[in-house]
Protein backbone atom coordinates (compact mmCIF):
# COMPACT_ATOMS: atom_id res chain seq x y z
CA UNK A 1 0.00 0.00 0.00
CA UNK A 2 1.36 3.40 -0.96
CA UNK A 3 2.10 6.04 1.63
CA UNK A 4 -0.53 8.39 0.25
CA UNK A 5 -3.21 5.69 0.71
CA UNK A 6 -2.10 5.12 4.31
CA UNK A 7 -2.34 8.83 5.04
CA UNK A 8 -5.79 8.92 3.43
CA UNK A 9 -7.10 6.01 5.51
CA UNK A 10 -5.59 7.49 8.66
CA UNK A 11 -7.23 10.87 7.95
CA UNK A 12 -10.64 9.28 7.37
CA UNK A 13 -10.37 7.28 10.60
CA UNK A 14 -9.21 10.35 12.52
CA UNK A 15 -12.12 12.39 11.18
CA UNK A 16 -14.72 9.79 12.19
CA UNK A 17 -13.04 9.33 15.57
CA UNK A 18 -13.26 13.04 16.32
CA UNK A 19 -16.92 13.12 15.23
CA UNK A 20 -17.68 10.21 17.61
CA UNK A 21 -15.90 11.94 20.49
CA UNK A 22 -17.81 15.16 19.86
CA UNK A 23 -21.05 13.18 19.76
CA UNK A 24 -20.39 11.29 23.01
CA UNK A 25 -18.66 14.06 24.99
CA UNK A 26 -20.51 17.04 23.54
CA UNK A 27 -23.17 17.34 26.25
CA UNK A 28 -20.95 16.33 29.14
CA UNK A 29 -19.32 18.77 31.47
CA UNK A 30 -15.87 17.33 30.86
CA UNK A 31 -12.93 19.46 31.87
CA UNK A 32 -9.18 19.23 31.55
CA UNK A 33 -7.85 20.23 34.96
CA UNK A 34 -4.36 18.78 34.85
CA UNK A 35 -2.23 21.25 36.79
CA UNK A 36 -2.06 20.95 40.59
CA UNK A 37 -3.51 24.43 41.04
CA UNK A 38 -6.51 23.67 38.83
CA UNK A 39 -7.17 20.36 40.59
CA UNK A 40 -7.08 21.94 44.06
CA UNK A 41 -9.33 24.85 43.06
CA UNK A 42 -11.82 22.50 41.37
CA UNK A 43 -11.84 20.26 44.46
CA UNK A 44 -12.59 23.25 46.70
CA UNK A 45 -15.28 24.59 44.34
CA UNK A 46 -17.22 21.31 44.42
CA UNK A 47 -17.59 21.33 48.21
CA UNK A 48 -19.83 23.24 50.55
CA UNK A 49 -18.20 26.40 51.86
CA UNK A 50 -18.15 27.71 55.40
CA UNK A 51 -16.81 31.07 56.52
CA UNK A 52 -15.15 31.68 59.86
CA UNK A 53 -16.44 34.67 61.85
CA UNK A 54 -13.09 36.43 61.29
CA UNK A 55 -13.45 36.16 57.51
CA UNK A 56 -17.03 37.43 57.55
CA UNK A 57 -16.11 40.43 59.71
CA UNK A 58 -13.07 41.12 57.50
CA UNK A 59 -15.24 41.04 54.37
CA UNK A 60 -17.73 43.39 55.98
CA UNK A 61 -15.04 45.82 57.15
CA UNK A 62 -13.39 45.94 53.71
CA UNK A 63 -16.61 46.02 51.64
CA UNK A 64 -15.91 42.64 50.04
CA UNK A 65 -18.56 40.20 48.91
CA UNK A 66 -18.51 36.42 49.24
CA UNK A 67 -19.02 36.32 45.45
CA UNK A 68 -15.38 37.43 45.23
CA UNK A 69 -14.46 34.08 46.81
CA UNK A 70 -16.19 32.25 43.95
CA UNK A 71 -14.24 34.34 41.45
CA UNK A 72 -10.94 33.63 43.21
CA UNK A 73 -11.69 29.90 43.22
CA UNK A 74 -12.11 30.09 39.43
CA UNK A 75 -9.03 32.13 38.50
CA UNK A 76 -6.83 32.28 41.60
CA UNK A 77 -3.41 30.83 42.27
CA UNK A 78 -2.53 28.30 44.97
CA UNK A 79 0.75 29.01 46.78
CA UNK A 80 1.91 25.48 47.57
CA UNK A 81 5.08 26.78 49.25
CA UNK A 82 3.05 28.51 51.94
CA UNK A 83 0.27 25.89 52.07
CA UNK A 84 0.21 22.96 54.50
CA UNK A 85 -0.68 19.98 52.33
CA UNK A 86 0.24 17.44 55.01
CA UNK A 87 -2.02 18.81 57.75
CA UNK A 88 -4.24 16.38 59.64
CA UNK A 89 -7.16 15.89 59.18
CA UNK A 90 -7.61 18.58 56.50
CA UNK A 91 -5.17 20.24 54.10
CA UNK A 92 -4.75 24.00 54.34
CA UNK A 93 -4.20 25.98 51.13
CA UNK A 94 -3.31 29.62 50.54
CA UNK A 95 -5.17 30.93 47.48
CA UNK A 96 -4.54 34.42 46.15
CA UNK A 97 -5.57 36.65 43.30
CA UNK A 98 -4.59 40.16 42.26
CA UNK A 99 -7.52 42.57 42.31
CA UNK A 100 -6.67 45.97 40.80
CA UNK A 101 -3.68 47.17 42.86
CA UNK A 102 -4.19 44.72 45.74
CA UNK A 103 -3.87 41.00 46.30
CA UNK A 104 -6.54 39.11 48.22
CA UNK A 105 -5.20 36.06 50.05
CA UNK A 106 -7.49 33.37 51.44
CA UNK A 107 -6.47 30.57 53.76
CA UNK A 108 -8.79 27.63 53.09
CA UNK A 109 -9.06 24.43 55.11
CA UNK A 110 -10.04 21.72 52.63
CA UNK A 111 -11.74 18.76 54.34
CA UNK A 112 -13.58 15.79 52.81
CA UNK A 113 -16.97 17.45 52.40
CA UNK A 114 -16.42 21.05 53.57
CA UNK A 115 -14.07 23.89 52.61
CA UNK A 116 -13.71 26.45 55.39
CA UNK A 117 -12.25 29.91 54.83
CA UNK A 118 -10.08 30.52 57.89
CA UNK A 119 -8.47 33.90 57.16
CA UNK A 120 -8.54 36.59 54.50
CA UNK A 121 -6.33 39.61 53.96
CA UNK A 122 -5.76 42.29 51.36
CA UNK A 123 -2.16 43.12 50.57
CA UNK A 124 -1.33 46.45 48.93
CA UNK A 125 1.04 46.08 45.98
Amino acid sequence: MKLIHRIGYFSIGLFFGIILLIFFLGGKRASCDYTPTDRVLKNIRTKSRAYSPEVLSYFEANNLDTAKVSQILETGDVDFGRSNTDAEPCNIYLVSEKINSETLELQIENCDSLATLKTAKLIKN
